[in-house]
């Protein structure tokens, strides 16, 4: 075992010295040492709970003849650090997440791990790490929040931000907002629609590292913490069978997670995360892949904020598992990959029996025929940029408009506000890139803000940030370059024709090759003012059409 290296032998005395300080016995120690990285606190609804999962993370990891060690992370909540100068942190802290997983379990030589996350960036973050670590391990989130509701309709926190929209051009009453802002959230969980933190844990069974469940279950469950139960015993299995990450994680089973996303309408937040992981993995992911499978898969999941479904319907529907089984109807899956049960995907699904084809559509009755995302590209997007395809009105798969230039998030939503755009404008927000932000931050508010004023089925917004998986309407982002790399997107002016085509995947500026040229000469380079963390992140990370991990 690899944890001998701290407790076996005679100048291993002060090791054991200080474990038995723990109130651990030489029976503990005879044990595989299991790390459980927690990344419970205070802060983020959907780690709220935590602490109940890890202590039924613990129990079946000692039923089942480990040593558990619990251990704690950071993390973000997105909408909370929405619309200000927090949301630079929110995907920085990926890295630090995978960096701190991969300290403590490599600085205490543990066995084994058990990764329980839920939201954002805490759960590729720590799928990063069991890649680049390779021990056995297996993710058990927290499960997502239920709906609220609201005068009968279900209703989640999309709701609320586009609800400040409608405050703001006079639809609503601020009364009523406030009523939409207490019942939206009803308890702890990840956000209950087919948001980032949602679609990341739904994926991460998709991909092998998590248990049947794990993206879908509510986090109010008990059955979330019998699943709990099960990823603690299931990880000493993995020990015995010495499964690791690096069986899990390969070229087929990451195709096999876009083909999920496709089929899902997943975040755009997707096409940053899985190729970050395919990167710590050894394993090259780009870009014009999900296009690729995109073509092939049919959207047959339609979730909010794009449908009206929330994860406790697609749960009760049968799961992530269940939509898997619908697509080997088509052929679209790889059966043959290995999971943490222990099995392959194609007998994991034998334990499917139940399909809700209300909210599983079949697959010759789509929402779409094509896959939920979509990568543009184009002379403003030479590298790549990304749409939610499936949460964009029919009207907006094409579009031509003269571009509105901002430099920032704060400059964007100020405009908005004051009903300084018009219906077939082009939004553009540029410098809010990896390096030019730093961090990518999400643009919920601003799509929010059109939403509300009923302007997202006449206005396109596009961005070398991001967006929140709660984002819907003609919204363009991760365009690579970007600005604060020399991208095409920096040489903008106001009034440029800009032309999106989702079905030709055409994101480009009606502008000579001659003239964006000239343009480009003259543009300064963008630094943006920052100390601390976030310098060391703007000068290391890489574009995001390579997942904006750390060079």
């Amino acid at each position: 075992m690899r944890s001998d290296k701290i407790k076996k032998g005679i100048e291993r005395a002060p090791h054991r010295s200080l474990l038995y300080a723990l109130g651990l016995d030489d029976d503990d120690l005879d044990k595989p040492m299991i790390g459980i990285a927690n990344s419970a606190n205070d802060i983020i609804p959907g780690h709220k709970h935590l602490d109940r999962i890890k202590d039924a993370v613990e129990h079946g990891i000692t039923a089942a003849g480990g040593t558990a060690l619990t251990f704690s992370t950071i993390g973000v909540c997105d909408g909370i650090a929405m619309g200000h100068s927090g949301m630079h942190y929110s995907l920085a802290s990926r890295e630090i997440i995978a960096d701190s997983v991969e300290a403590v379990v490599n600085g205490h030589q543990l066995d084994g791990l058990v990764l329980i996350p839920n939201c954002d960036k805490i759960v590729p973050g720590m799928m990063m790490a069991a890649a680049r670590l390779d021990i056995p391990a297996i993710v058990i989130s927290g499960g997502p929040m239920e709906a609220g509701s609201h005068c009968g309709e279900a209703i989640d926190l999309h709701n609320v931000f586009e609800a400040v929209g409608s405050v703001t051009s006079g639809e609503m009453e601020v009364e009523e907002l406030d009523q939409i802002a207490r019942s939206a959230c009803p308890g702890v969980g990840s956000c209950a629609g087919m948001f980032t933190a949602n679609s990341m844990n739904s994926l991460a069974e998709v991909l092998g590292l998590a248990l049947p469940g794990n993206g879908t279950i509510p986090a109010v469950k008990a059955d979330r913490i019998r699943l709990a139960k099960a990823a603690g015993k299931a990880v000493m299995k993995l020990i015995e069978k010495d499964i690791r990450p690096s069986d899990i994680l390969t070229e087929k089973s990451f195709a096999n997670a876009i083909t999920v996303d496709m089929s899902l309408g997943c975040s755009t937040n997707t096409a940053l995360h899985l190729p970050a992981i395919a990167h710590e993995a050894g394993i090259d992911l780009p870009l014009d892949k999900f296009n690729e499978i995109s073509d092939q898969v049919p959207h047959i999941c339609s979730l909010t904020p794009a449908g009206k479904n929330h994860m406790e319907n697609l749960n009760s529907a049968g799961g992530i598992h269940a939509v898997i089984n619908e697509l080997v109807k088509g052929d679209l899956i790889n059966l043959d990959t290995v999971t943490v049960t222990g099995q392959s995907l194609r007998e994991n699904l034998k334990a499917i029996k139940f399909v809700d084809h209300e909210i599983i559509r079949p697959l010759d009755n789509p929402y779409h025929a094509r896959g939920g995302l979509s990568i543009l590209k184009g002379n403003l997007a030479p590298e790549g940029s990304v749409v939610k395809r499936a949460a964009v009105a029919e009207n907006m798969m094409e579009h031509r408009g003269p571009a509105r230039i901002y430099n920032s998030e704060e400059e964007t939503i100020a405009a908005i506000n004051q009903g300084a755009i018009n219906p077939g404008d082009v939004v553009v927000i540029k410098n809010e890139g990896p390096k030019g932000g730093p961090g990518m931050r999400e643009m919920l508010s601003p799509t929010s803000a059109l939403a509300g004023m009923g302007l997202d089925d006449s206005v396109a917004l596009i961005t070398d940030g991001r967006f929140s998986g709660a984002t819907r309407g003609a919204a363009i982002g991760h365009v690579s370059p970007e600005a604060a790399a020399g991208g095409p997107i920096a040489a903008l002016e106001e009034g440029d024709i800009i032309h999106i085509d989702m079905n030709k995947f055409i994101l480009e500026v009606e502008l000579s090759a001659e003239e964006l040229a000239a343009r480009m000469e003259k543009v300064e380079p963008f630094v943006p003012e920052v100390t601390g963390y976030l310098k060391r992140y703007a000068k290391l990370v890489g574009s995001a059409s390579k997942g904006a991990v750390l060079d």
